[in-house]
């Protein structure tokens, strides 16, 4: 199921997410940092990685929503897209109150802006996981088609079209492709081929 929402032929919301989890880990680090080595400035920065976060969070949870609505209804993929987008409205909401509770000391932040920091990373990397399986195992923003030999996104070409002539490429395109088995190099069948 492809994406709705793409830039230069690739989905946004996987292109925006890394901003604001990386922002957000981030302060989360610079936090833990300040508390082993006693030094404000190390919260100062993390309350601006925290406000830049919950921004590109916010962003990213658009084009999120969107590629959200075009997942047909009654299906895994859309039970699981609801609660990774759910977890990570809470995660957002988690980041933001910890930016209030430090607004007035950026330097110096309550022990509770610290724990909603930590709490809001430790969903974060449970809906990141659950975001792995929408694309990794459900193929959620996947182009139809796409294989190992598809064409560059910037051909303006479908991605099932074979290009690269390489072996089984004209065999995996489309719903196909999830459908045959898996290649002699992918998972067990790997280890014992030496």
């Amino acid at each position: 199921m492809e994406s709705r929402a793409k830039f230069l032929g690739h989905p946004v919301h996987p292109m925006l997410i890394v901003f604001p989890l990386g922002l957000l880990a981030t302060a989360v680090i610079f936090d833990i940092i300040a508390l082993f080595v006693q030094a404000p400035p190390w919260n100062e920065v993390a309350f601006y990685l925290i406000g830049a976060g919950v921004i590109g969070g916010i962003v990213a949870a658009v084009f999120g929503w969107v590629d959200w609505t075009a997942i047909p209804s009654g299906t895994r993929a859309k039970r699981i897209g609801l609660t990774h987008g759910i977890g990570n409205v809470v995660v957002v909401a988690l980041f933001a109150l910890s930016w209030v509770l430090r607004r007035d000391q950026p330097a110096m932040p309550s022990t509770e802006a610290v724990v909603a920091g930590i709490v809001g990373l430790v969903i974060a990397l449970f809906t990141g996981w659950l975001g792995g399986e929408l694309v990794d195992r459900l193929g959620v923003g996947v182009d139809e088609g796409a294989h190992l030999n598809a064409p560059s996104s910037l051909s303006e070409l479908p991605a099932s079209t074979n290009r690269g002539g390489g072996p089984g490429s004209a065999r995996w395109t489309g719903p196909e492709r999830r459908m045959q088995p898996a290649h002699a190099y992918a998972g067990v069948e790997r280890r014992r081929v030496r």
